[in-house]
């Protein structure tokens, strides 16, 4: 059974292992080892951005938990990207990642429902995310949601540049 519940600050260490491995496992491939290492240490550990933003009140997150290990999260963030396209006063999906051994059990699709929902509770028009051009199984999961490419969003993954694509959902 999956339990489903806001994030607190004891939560840090487990969320931040646990996104660390999901990252490594769906991005490793897509750069050298050494931009790689540079991203991992700034996204995570101890001082990572991870866990310093689990700590400001702006940005919630809402865990998705099975026999107490965090089979997912999503992270709802005030809108940090800056494209004309988007509607104003849009909320934004920083982050959704869904442990591997949970893909095809709705957890992600809950934490969607929760993003959403949350987005429109606090008045958003619009929900708007990033996601890498490649991370295919991503874009078909968004896409069944209808949200669409509005612009791109250059994303660095330690002094690599990739592209992600900034998506849009109307609520």
């Amino acid at each position: 059974m999956i339990v489903y519940r806001p994030a607190t600050a004891q939560d840090g260490p487990p969320l931040d292992a646990m996104a660390r491995r999901i990252w490594l496992e769906t991005f490793e491939h897509s750069a050298s080892p050494e931009d790689i290492a540079l991203y991992v240490g700034e996204a995570y550990g101890p001082q990572g951005k991870l866990i310093a933003s689990l700590a400001d009140p702006a940005q919630r997150f809402h865990l998705a938990l099975a026999d107490g290990e965090i089979a997912g999260f999503a992270k709802l963030s005030p809108l940090w990207l800056d494209d004309a396209a988007i509607m104003p006063g849009a909320a934004q999906l920083s982050q959704l990642y869904v442990a591997t051994a949970w893909h095809g059990q709705g957890v992600a699709q809950a934490l969607m429902a929760w993003t959403i929902a949350e987005a429109r509770a606090g008045g958003a028009p619009a929900l708007v995310l990033t996601v890498w051009e490649d991370n295919h199984r991503a874009r078909r999961f968004y896409d069944k949601y209808g949200f669409t490419h509005i612009g791109d969003y250059p994303y660095p993954t330690g002094n690599q540049i990739d592209r992600d694509l900034i998506m849009q959902l109307v609520l």
